[in-house]
């Protein structure tokens, strides 16, 4: 039988886009990120180890040669993969060929470039995998590793999937109210972060949120977190702005963090669906699935003329069609 846990994490797997499509286009590039791999214990596994590497929103040839790479091993050709990945020399490029001669030598070449680069998230994470897939001890320290040593990218995100797997994937986006204005969200991913991040220099407070959501979507949550809590100091009385700075500071190793900032703000701002929007949407990751509907059909009966209502809605028709 399915955990509630487990259709807990498929729901918000399932509606990971409408949380984030306030800013269209700007996401970390990786291969299937692996999930649940923490909960077991150190067997043999079948199969490949998932290979993750964060391409941004790079569309430099390199880019494109290693996305194209993470394409053919997901789809079992390690040889073409390979191939691929020797095309180039760059770190990222190193890891994925190390990968791909998976179970040949990978553990021992990622082991050797974790000496040659011992301040790389990347070959931190991708080792623990290996040696989590291979039935090696040292997969835990290994993502602990990534956590610490590059705590602002997408490899601590994807580190922190592992070591909490009690949590939902990744990590709760901030919805704003508004959409990114449509002549900002046309353009290409690399073109729309740029012109999010040169409106949000000298901007409004919406300009910021925007900015920090697209660096949220791309795994950088530290960087998100400064400029969240730049908008609540330039908008103090906003209470999406207040909201946001909470929401950037859930850490799944200390959620209380985020939950003392956000939980006294439905005092502060009780008729804003923002504030019971994000705190379902927190209490959902965090596994806390009743509060978390209680919160979420709360925020039609507070605002509802919000964009959020619709939101919140499909939460709760997942959540009960998922029967949890």
């Amino acid at each position: 039988m399915v955990s509630a846990r487990r259709k807990t994490v498929a729901v918000v797997a399932a509606l990971a886009l409408v949380v984030g499509g306030a800013v269209a286009g700007i996401t970390a590039a990786s291969s299937s990120e692996p999930t649940g791999l923490a909960a077991e214990g150190p067997v043999l596994r079948a199969g490949d180890p998932p290979l993750s590497l964060d391409l941004g929103v790079r569309i430099d040839r390199e880019a494109r040669d290693l996305r194209e790479a993470l394409r053919l091993y997901e789809a079992g050709k390690k040889g073409e993969a390979g191939a691929q990945f020797g095309r180039h020399n760059s770190l990222e490029a190193r890891v994925g060929q190390a990968v791909s001669r998976w179970p040949k030598d990978t553990v021992a070449r990622l082991t050797q470039l974790s000496g040659l680069h011992p301040k790389s998230a990347a070959v931190q994470l991708n080792l623990g995998i290996a040696r989590y897939w291979a039935g090696e001890t040292g997969a835990k320290d290994a993502w602990l590793s990534a956590t610490e040593l590059e705590p602002d990218t997408a490899y601590a995100v994807t580190a922190g999937n592992l070591l909490h797997p009690e949590f939902a994937r990744n990590l709760p986006l901030f919805v704003p109210v508004e959409n990114v204005p449509p002549a900002v969200r046309k353009l290409p991913a690399p073109a729309q972060f740029a012109a999010l991040e040169r409106r949000a220099r000298n901007g409004s407070v919406e300009d910021r949120l925007f900015y920090g959501v697209a660096l949220q979507r791309l795994g950088r949550q530290l960087s998100a977190e400064r400029v969240f809590a730049e908008a609540a100091r330039l908008g103090r009385t906003n209470p999406e702005a207040r909201v946001a700075a909470a929401v950037g500071l859930f850490d799944k190793a200390r959620p209380v963090k985020a939950f003392s900032r956000l939980g006294p703000l439905s005092r502060a701002f009780p008729k804003a669906a923002t504030v019971r929007f994000h705190l379902g949407l927190l209490l959902l990751w965090s596994g806390q699935v009743k509060e978390a509907r209680r919160q979420l059909e709360l925020v039609a009966k507070v605002e509802p003329d919000s964009r959020l209502v619709g939101i919140a809605k499909q939460y709760v028709d997942q959540l009960r069609a998922a029967g949890i």
